[in-house]
């Protein structure tokens, strides 16, 4: 249950406010942002909620039982701190937002009306739309186990125990040429069979994507060069010359777990559960 300050309580009674909303809102790198649908920047302790991209809120919807309650926030990107760029890269994505009631002409009074998680998020031009998803959407998130042929864990975490800093499974190169939007021909990653950076992770280390990583759709290793094709396209253009460091992939079968790194003993999968060919097969 919301407590709300009496003295807030008694202005709320007043019948003329002094209200706003603010919305502070937390990245999952650490990064602190305050906005505000004020005419004016509003100060909440230590962060400050910026007027400046007209940012405006719909009405939320809240329903009974478990189901995820939402709403949407759209504003202009009109901030030096809320850019296409970070909206492209997936800056914003999975970030905690705080929705405050506020009497813009004191501050300290202020009651915290709900608290969600940023989900899709829509552009048209110099304008967005986020939309915000309540706590109850951790409820629809998978968790725990599945039994599948196929390993659960991620190449390189602490249930699959595989070292992705060993030269044989990791490696720096270089944009060599553009075949395509997000399609590169690299250098500097020859000592990997055709197929073995295929699921990989690319981090841009150099140029206007530095910082950004995408996995790896097909890698193709043939006599005129290497080839990377990666899933998305980066939010920046790709160069020539930008440096990066990718690591090996796995497709999570049993075979690639055994023949590429040699880790049976710590593969997350169930190589020998029936298919659905063995359930339908009668004699």
């Amino acid at each position: 249950m919301r407590q709300v300050p009496p003295a807030l309580q008694g202005r709320l009674d007043a019948g003329v406010t002094t209200l706003c909303r603010c919305f502070v809102l937390r990245r999952r790198d650490g990064v602190v942002l305050g906005f505000t649908d004020h005419d004016e920047d509003v100060r909440l302790d230590g962060t400050v909620c910026r007027a400046g991209t007209g940012l405006d809120a719909s009405e939320a919807t809240s329903r009974f039982g478990l189901q995820v309650d939402g709403a949407e926030v759209s504003g202009a990107l009109a901030d030096d701190s809320l850019t296409d760029a970070d909206l492209a890269a997936g800056r914003f994505d999975g970030a905690a937002v705080e929705t405050w009631l506020v009497d813009w002409s004191e501050p300290a009074l202020r009651v915290l009306v709900a608290t969600a998680t940023v989900g899709e998020v829509r552009r048209e031009g110099a304008a967005f739309t986020a939309e915000l998803r309540s706590l109850a959407d951790r409820l629809a998130q998978e968790s725990g186990r599945l039994y599948t042929a196929a390993c659960d864990a991620d190449l390189g975490d602490a249930r699959c125990g595989v070292d992705l800093t060993a030269p044989s499974r990791r490696a720096s190169g270089t944009v060599a040429a553009l075949v395509g939007t997000s399609v590169l021909r690299v250098t500097g990653c020859d000592g990997f069979a055709d197929g073995g950076l295929t699921g990989g992770r690319l981090l841009f280390t150099g140029g206007a994507n530095a910082g950004l990583a995408s996995e790896v759709k097909i890698h193709t290793a043939a006599a005129d060069g290497v080839t990377l094709a990666l899933w998305r396209a980066m939010p920046e253009p790709i160069a020539p010359g930008d440096a990066f460091t990718v690591t090996a992939g796995c497709d999570k079968s049993f075979a690639t777990c055994r023949d590429r790194f040699a880790n049976t003993a710590r593969f997350r999968g169930f190589p020998h559960i029936p298919g659905n060919d063995y359930v339908i097969g009668h004699p």
